[in-house]
């Protein structure tokens, strides 16, 4: 069984915490003050200040002129250390803080005062010439004496004074109850159904028996109506349960509404629009992940930001990075390519993933009979590229294959031909950090099989696509996915190490048989050569079940292989098993789709949800659409058109998952630089982000404090805190991206 990936910040770990109504609840009987001289009534001490910043009384406040011209926050900074934390413990942060001008964000934190820094708690306001009061409250993961309160205030171009007063951190609060605002009980999909495709909602209700429903147009018009369908207990949220079918409507508009049982929904639309847009915002996506290159305002308006890894000061930068020591005694080239998430990592295994499925959206286009090629064409994304008369998701994809290309071992050193599994920070940073300000050391990490077949697999990919607008890139491609493909051969089992994750995720993975069948296929559809073929159909992954409950997804990528199978034309001998092996898949997928009162056709065992959810919803509605591909039966087109009702809005928590998209949106995905939520000076993820979703391990001490015993669908929480259920990252935005072209083609 391969695991989720490694937590994004092990050694960061952000906590649990939550703005609070002013003013603060009683503290318990037990509650502790662990702050030494918060109030500054007659002195500073022991508060700590910067070299570059004086602390200074002032009407009974702690106030410090910040310097301007610094590039990070903690550049300029107010703290205390020696401070206690009780592991399990709630706490309640709480301050007063003033800024002059106003405008500016301070980082209030509660970490570690020693290497490396452990980050346990953090909030970015941004405090008014006034005066503002802020209250929060966390739960500690650690015993530690050597805690941190701290307040980082640089990286401002202009200097400013900042202005602290009641500075507390109160242990033995009680913890807080969260309870999610799910809004009105009646679910939709809360962007739009096609008026050609089916239209299901979800009521939750106490009640046992059928209720009326009616459907409104913006003008407050009943146009259909008709009664739920009671489903019972939904095992996936704990809620009873009604569904509500109204797809026997066939008309067009905006601002319809559902409404039962005294309850209206969000609105949303009857129509196409929304679906060429989130095909294109879900690949627009990736430019702005882009390292290496300066992302243009002009552009992507708000998005606008320096090259990261480029080597500018205080970057170390991309160009010449190190093995890890005792690896190698080389250095290489890795510029470019994407983040992988929402810190600054960038990964052979994840990036393979993420690059097959946007080239699969665009190979999609030249074999579907409901695809038009035209829809992704040069200039539909806005690219630097655009107007070279490629397709600009090449030109997407190109940036992320140039940067896999680079991470190949070169000739004459051991483990020529492999390719190196991962290049990120030797420590990990916090948030937030632009690309450019990223001050760590960058380390290439070990060569390994599962990398070196993702490498084959995508280049061997491209080969095929870019021959006719760039034969020379085409050639090159393929010629090192032979080399991948005969070094993983000369080194099977040459597997990640799952203790490899400081600074970067680990990626564990100990089975690299379905990555050699999907090389193998990509291989052979490129080429047609009986090697590989030969690979395909003696493989033992070729007859098995490759279509599990939790999806295809970076370390299951066999179903990659399958399906360009069955859809990329070929003369592999026994290919109708092969289609049929999809479309058996399809029906499985529908059957738990069908179980499901919110239509979704994910069902884990247990009914516990990986890291990642969202994507893997998506990736099996990817099956079911292509089986609708294979056969043209409505069934699988309905099928896969409904998934998407669960991500846009038809599910437990009644929010869409895409940033953007919907009444009540996920909006603040973990990233570094999607960090409004931490510094009102950086932007909100771009439109058409996909969070991660629901998560039951919540493997994070944010959701661990907030979720605890979370059902199913519950444990998700829109906050930048939440690497392990809110998450951006490329292979789930490639998984939105391939079914948001799908459903768009279906208008």
């Amino acid at each position: 069984m391969k695991r989720p990936r490694t937590a994004t910040l092990t050694l960061t770990a952000l906590l649990a915490a939550m703005l609070t109504a002013l003013p603060a609840a009683p503290a318990g009987a037990d509650a502790t003050e662990q702050i030494r001289n918060g109030g500054f009534d007659t002195t500073t001490e022991p508060w700590w200040t910067t070299s570059n910043t004086s602390p200074a009384l002032s009407d009974g406040r702690l106030c410090a002129d910040v310097p301007g011209g610094t590039a990070n926050r903690w550049d300029a900074a107010v703290g205390q250390n020696d401070v206690t934390l009780v592991k399990g413990e709630s706490y309640r942060f709480s301050f007063k803080a003033s800024g002059v001008p106003e405008g500016h964000a301070v980082r209030a934190l509660v970490g570690l005062q020693t290497a490396p820094y452990d980050t346990w708690f953090e909030v970015g306001p941004q405090p008014g010439a006034s005066g503002d009061s802020y209250s929060y409250t966390f739960t500690s993961p650690v015993d530690t004496g050597q805690a941190q309160v701290a307040f980082q205030a640089g990286g401002a171009a202009d200097p400013w004074r900042l202005c602290l007063d009641d500075v507390s951190l109160l242990g033995g609060v009680p913890p807080e109850v969260y309870r999610p605002d799910t809004g009105p009980r009646v679910r939709v999909n809360q962007v739009a159904y096609l008026p050609t495709g089916p239209k299901n909602a979800t009521l939750v209700t106490d009640a046992a028996t059928a209720l009326p429903w009616r459907l409104k147009d913006a003008g407050g018009r009943t146009v259909a109506h008709g009664r739920t369908v009671p489903r019972g207990t939904d095992v996936s949220s704990g809620q009873n349960v009604h569904s509500i079918d109204f797809g026997a409507y066939r008309g067009h508009g905006e601002g319809f509404t559902l409404v039962a049982d005294d309850e209206t929904s969000r609105p949303f639309d009857v129509g196409t629009g929304a679906y060429e847009r989130l095909r294109l915002d879900s690949l627009k996506y990736y430019y702005t992940q882009r390292s290496g290159i300066a992302i243009r305002d002009d552009l992507r308006p708000g998005y606008g930001r320096p090259a990261g890894h480029v080597g500018t000061a205080p970057n170390q930068g991309d160009k010449d990075v190190p093995c890890r020591p005792g690896l190698c005694d080389y250095t290489l080239d890795v510029t470019g390519g994407w983040y992988d998430a929402g810190d600054h990592g960038k990964y052979v295994v994840n990036g393979g993933i993420s690059t097959w499925e946007l080239l699969s959206t665009y190979e999609r286009s030249l074999t579907a009979r409901t695809a038009e090629p035209a829809r992704l064409g040069d200039g539909s994304l806005d690219l630097p590229e655009s107007g070279n008369k490629v397709p600009d998701v090449l030109d997407e994809a190109r940036w992320e294959l140039e940067f896999l290309l680079r991470m190949q071992v070169p000739d004459g050193q051991p483990l020529a031909g492999m390719a190196h599994g991962k290049v990120h920070d030797a420590e990990w940073t916090g948030l937030p950090l632009l690309p450019s300000d990223d001050p760590q050391k960058r380390e290439l990490h070990a060569p390994t099989t599962q990398a070196t077949l993702n490498l084959a697999a995508t280049a061997a990919q491209a080969a095929r696509l870019y021959r006719p607008y760039d034969p020379r890139f085409a050639a090159r491609a393929l010629t090192a996915a032979r080399t991948a493909w005969r070094a993983a051969l000369a080194h099977p089992r040459t597997y990640p190490d799952p203790d490899d994750g400081t600074g970067g995720g680990a990626y564990p993975d100990d089975d690299a048989s379905d990555e050699f069948y999907w090389a193998a296929a990509e291989l052979y559809l490129t080429t047609g050569e009986k090697e590989f073929a030969d690979h395909v159909l003696r493989s033992p992954v070729h007859t098995a079940a490759v279509f599990g409950p939790l999806g295809f997804d970076w370390g299951r990528t066999a179903a990659a292989g399958r399906l360009d199978l069955a859809t990329v034309p070929n003369r592999l001998p026994g290919r109708d098993r092969v289609r049929r092996s999809v479309i058996s898949a399809a029906d499985t997928y529908l059957a738990t789709a069908a179980s499901q009162p919110y239509g979704l056709p994910y069902a884990p065992e247990g009914n516990v949800y990986d890291w990642g959810s969202n994507a893997q919803v998506l990736n099996n509605a990817h099956v079911i659409a292509t089986a609708y591909d294979l056969t043209g039966a409505a069934k699988y087109r309905d099928g896969a058109l409904e998934s998407m009702d669960y991500l846009l809005g038809r599910n437990a928590l009644n929010i869409s998952y895409v940033t953007g998209y919907g009444e009540a949106a996920a909006h603040h995905q973990h990233s570094r630089w999607y960090a409004r939520e931490l510094d009102p000076g950086l932007p909100d993820p771009p439109d058409g982000t996909l969070a991660g979703g629901p998560n039951s391990a919540i493997q994070e001490p944010y959701a661990q404090s907030r979720l605890k015993g979370c059902t199913g669908q519950f444990c998700y929480i829109d906050d930048i805190q939440s690497w392990s259920t809110d998450e951006t990252a490329v292979n789930w935005n490639a998984a939105l991206a391939w079914m948001a072209s799908f459903v768009a083609d279906q208008g």
